[in-house]
């Protein structure tokens, strides 16, 4: 079994005047993080190994998260290819995996992990909102033949949010 976990960044800041990749997260970006992570952690969330795009609001999203979790930082990476807005890049890694490696978590961007979701989750999903988590199981034991999967689990803020 292979489990893949994608966490969309939380809600970036456009008011400073930096490239995207240097986009930082907002308050509320960084609150629904610690929400989503420790609605996660309440769920007995396991992982493996951990991946972030290299984009600053995907990274700081990825500590959030992983502090929330008391990962193992030996088990985490950055990696450039999950800077990817088409889905495509971040196939192609995950895909690529080591098949020693059964769950990962990964943090990146939209339209690529609302577009993974659907493509490889049994559930549709509209839009993965910004800290969003998407968990979906796949019955192979290799990645390379990861199709359709069964998604686990779907965590995202505005289901947390007192009304």
């Amino acid at each position: 079994m292979k489990t893949i976990t994608l966490v969309r960044h939380g809600k970036s800041s456009w008011e400073y005047d930096v490239s995207d990749k240097d986009r930082p997260l907002k308050e509320r970006g960084i609150n629904d993080a610690h929400l989503v992570a420790k609605k996660a952690i309440e769920n007995d969330f396991q992982v493996d190994f951990a991946y972030s795009s290299p984009a600053n609001r995907a990274l700081h999203t990825s500590m959030i998260f992983l502090r929330n979790f008391s990962f193992d930082f030996n088990k985490f990476q950055v990696r450039e290819e999950l800077y990817d807005f088409s889905g495509h890049s971040v196939e192609n890694f995950i895909t690529g995996l080591g098949d020693e490696i059964d769950s990962v978590l990964i943090f990146g961007h939209n339209y690529a992990f609302t577009s993974l979701a659907n493509t490889w989750g049994d559930q549709y999903i509209d839009n993965v909102p910004t800290s969003g988590l998407v968990k979906i199981k796949f019955n192979v034991d290799v990645w390379s033949k990861i199709s359709k999967g069964s998604t686990e689990q779907i965590i995202f803020p505005k289901h947390l949010k007192n009304k």
